[in-house]
């Protein structure tokens, strides 16, 4: 842990390693959350809560509610990430399940008879939400040479300036798109127009001993833009692979103050621990200033809201209020797609309106997170244990509380255990995608959350992990790790079998 209990419990915003960041005052802000202040009491209370593990011969103190009272029970079918959070009322529950219509909604081109549903494209990744995130969970790499890339995807962008807006974070590094693709590929398009590309990847095998002689064989892949409909890419254009993640929680993640995620990072490696979590600042267009990025896999976005609104518009090609261009991602080189028919000249003004797209961000942040299963169990505390000792704590910081909010009371004042800091660290030449994003270098990445990703597999069997899907299990999604998480990773490879055993039991309980 990079910042003392004794900080946390004086203020959260006078630590000295948060300002030896030198970040703007708004990275510290929440302008998307109507929160109230902590007393001093409930600031100490929330350092000795939150404070790390040191006897693992039971279960901490409210652990099977890993979402506090938003938790929901453990299923064991494939809807267990679609359920709503536990404490909506039924008000809420109304809205979730509204959006989760809009979520599974599928898009038809213009023009159509059709109007609320039209829009789709012209260029576009998916039909749908649920098409990426399937049943809300993750997606999945393709499974053979016939099958799609639906819920994974090329980024690209190329070199460019720093823009005025960000001028105060001095080590943003600026890109544009690229001049002819955009922001990112995609692989469908409107009839008469020619998708952008076919995603091509290959795996080369890598084998790596464990301790006591088994042997795991990793798969290392290469993308390649195939099949490029409008000519080139620019020659310094950077790729990316995306793949879908799990949407549970996101509501929680968006509650938790950003001053208490700032007061992990250690960006100059003050203590030595060789862990320099950074983080991510990006431009809100929801709220016109310098925000914390919390979600997408290199934190690029401040807002669950603003998330789903670009993800629309991305993977999608449907407008929406804050981003209204009625043809998505093409570009002013693709001009038979901006001419192309779009479903924005209704009564709807663009093709997914503000109260549509408010049911949309309110479903996504109130996808339940699971209840902890067999937490008592003694392998998964020898697990939790293992857990601890090989630092992966360092980065999957276990427990937050969030803000105490007036208008979000299912997502008020709660202990939350996502095991993320939400913070970029460099994981090494092996996850490096050489692409920066915002603040973000080529090696860098968000930690991910962990929890419900021992149920990862039951919602989706083919489900794969890492940011490109690229590990088969959470065996192989560790031994990934480099960077950053290099000495974690030699501490699991070097453990007894039976050690290795109950730590992957431990994650599997999550």
């Amino acid at each position: 842990m990079r910042t003392s209990v004794s900080c946390i419990a004086t203020s959260l915003l006078l630590c000295a390693p948060v300002r030896a960041t030198d970040l703007p005052e708004t990275a510290f802000a929440d302008p998307h959350l109507n929160s109230l202040p902590r007393t001093a009491d409930e600031t100490a209370r929330i350092a000795t809560v939150t404070a790390p593990a040191t006897d693992f011969s039971a279960p901490e103190p409210f652990e099977t509610r890993q979402a506090g009272t938003a938790t929901t029970r453990a299923r064991h079918d494939r809807d267990a990430f679609s359920q709503p959070s536990a404490n909506l009322t039924f008000e809420q529950e109304l809205g979730f399940k509204l959006g989760n219509a809009l979520f599974e909604k599928l898009w038809v081109f213009s023009p159509s008879s059709t109007l609320a549903s039209d829009g789709l494209g012209p260029l576009y990744n998916a039909r749908s939400c649920q098409s990426c995130h399937v049943k809300d969970g993750r997606g999945h790499v393709p499974q053979s040479a016939d099958d799609n890339s639906i819920s994974l995807f090329l980024r690209v962008s190329i070199p460019g300036p720093t823009p005025a807006e960000m001028a105060a974070v001095h080590d943003y590094i600026g890109t544009l798109p690229d001049p002819t693709y955009g922001g990112q590929l995609q692989d469908f398009a409107a009839p008469g127009l020619a998708p952008e590309y076919r995603l091509d990847t290959t795996y080369e095998d890598v084998n790596v001993t464990l301790n006591g002689g088994e042997i795991v064989t990793l798969r290392k892949p290469t993308y390649r833009a195939a099949n490029l409909g409008y000519g080139p890419l620019h020659t310094d254009a950077m790729l990316s692979p995306r793949i879908a993640p799990s949407m549970i929680g996101l509501g929680l993640l968006e509650a938790i103050p950003a001053a208490n995620i700032l007061a992990h990072a250690d960006p100059e490696d003050a203590d030595r621990d060789g862990i320099s979590g950074r983080a991510n600042l990006v431009w809100s267009v929801e709220h016109d200033q310098i925000m914390l990025g919390r979600f997408g896999l290199k934190a690029g976005m401040p807002t669950v809201h603003e998330q789903s609104s670009g993800a629309f518009s991305g993977d999608i090609g449907i407008s929406s209020p804050l981003f209204p261009a009625p043809w998505g991602e093409c570009t002013e080189a693709q001009a038979a797609c901006r001419t192309a028919p779009h479903g924005d000249d209704d009564i709807r003004e663009t093709e997914i309106n503000a109260p549509n797209m408010d049911l949309v961000s309110h479903y996504s942040r109130n996808l339940a997170v699971p209840a902890r299963r067999d937490v008592d169990d003694p392998q998964v505390l020898r697990g939790k244990e293992v857990f601890y000792t090989a630092g992966c704590t360092s980065c999957h910081t276990p427990k937050f509380v969030t803000h105490r909010l007036e208008e979000r009371p299912e997502h008020s004042f709660q202990l939350i255990w996502p095991y993320s800091d939400l913070l970029l660290h460099d994981m090494g030449d092996g996850l490096a995608d050489h692409r920066p994003e915002h603040r973000a270098t080529g090696h860098e990445w968000r930690t991910p959350p962990l929890w419900g990703i021992g149920l990862a597999q039951q919602v989706s069997p083919i489900a794969s992990f890492l940011h490109d899907g690229r590990a088969r299990t959470l065996l192989e999604a560790i031994l990934w790790h480099g960077g950053e998480g290099e000495t974690a990773r030699d501490h699991v490879i070097a453990l007894p079998p039976e050690d290795r055993a109950d730590l992957i039991r431990f994650l599997e309980s999550l």
